[in-house]
């Protein structure tokens, strides 16, 4: 599996899924996951993007199989995901990426597109919120005095159950996907969780949509405790080159519970911007 390891940084992994043809150069997507969440959780999407793209699928720092060798206090930013991002970006010998994020993996986009934006492509953005509201934070205290308490109390898994049952997943959802979301959340380091939910989960990406030049793809739940139809809003009146798509649900995990629909529309708007077909046959 490979790994970039840089003096004085921590390790960062990352999976590749490669079944283009050998004679091309295959643009990458870049797919980036979510809060306390993997790489393993893209795994849906592999075989709808993986013919077409060269598919990288990092592990966000202290998460995953990416090391957590650094200080929580100093060591958590967008600063540092940027750096982290640059330096795949890099290893693989590239220019630029299409880059899909889902949730905070949306958001960390949402920066780096604004500031490297000779790196990015595209950017797509799956149920990825804008900033956190204070009801939101509330709302995933589960009556405990804050988040941070909520974490410390119940653990990564058993926040990671609570918030299954409350806005990811429809009722109707296959419990086994339910629960193996929860054991890949649930296996996540609750120090690094906390460092996340202070120092990343606070910021406000508004000022920055501006300074957005690549085409965005979003794809959001219609009504969304997090993803509010006030959010997608903000989106269509800061973002110069978007394509918003509403999906009638209120839950969040979107690109779990319905990997088809996403992974081709993120497939062929990226795609479309490469002129390139993503048919065969």
């Amino acid at each position: 599996m490979p790994f970039i390891q840089r003096a004085g940084k921590p390790t960062i992994h990352y999976q590749i899924d490669d079944y283009t043809d050998p004679w091309r150069e295959s643009p990458v997507i870049l797919l980036q996951h979510g809060f306390a969440r993997s790489s393993e959780i893209w795994y849906r999407w592999v075989p709808y993007l993986s013919r077409f793209y060269k598919i990288v699928r990092p592990d966000l720092r202290g998460f995953g199989q990416s090391s957590r060798d650094f200080d929580l206090d100093t060591g958590l930013g967008i600063d540092a995901y940027i750096e982290d991002l640059e330096a795949i970006i890099d290893h693989l010998g590239v220019d630029s990426v299409h880059y899909c994020g889902e949730s905070l993996g949306g958001i960390i986009g949402m920066f780096f597109a604004a500031q490297r934006p000779r790196r990015v492509r595209t950017l797509s953005l799956m149920s990825s919120p804008i900033r956190i509201s204070e009801g939101f934070k509330k709302q995933v205290a589960f009556g405990h005095e804050s988040w941070e308490h909520a974490l410390r109390a119940i653990g990564a898994r058993g926040y990671a159950d609570a918030r299954n049952g409350a806005d990811r997943f429809a009722p109707n959802t296959d419990p086994g996907l339910m629960r193996w979301f929860a054991e890949v959340q649930g296996s996540s380091d609750i120090d690094v969780m906390i460092a996340v939910q202070k120092r990343i989960l606070g910021v406000d990406a508004t000022p920055y949509l501006k300074d957005i030049q690549a085409p965005v793809l979003g794809l959001y739940p219609a009504e969304g405790s997090i993803t509010t139809p006030e959010q997608q809003q903000t989106l269509r009146d800061h973002v110069r080159n978007l394509s918003l798509i509403a999906i009638p649900t209120q839950y969040h995990n979107l690109f779990a519970t319905q990997p088809a629909m996403c992974a081709q529309q993120v497939l062929h708007f990226a795609a479309q911007h490469d002129g390139i077909s993503c048919r065969e046959g």
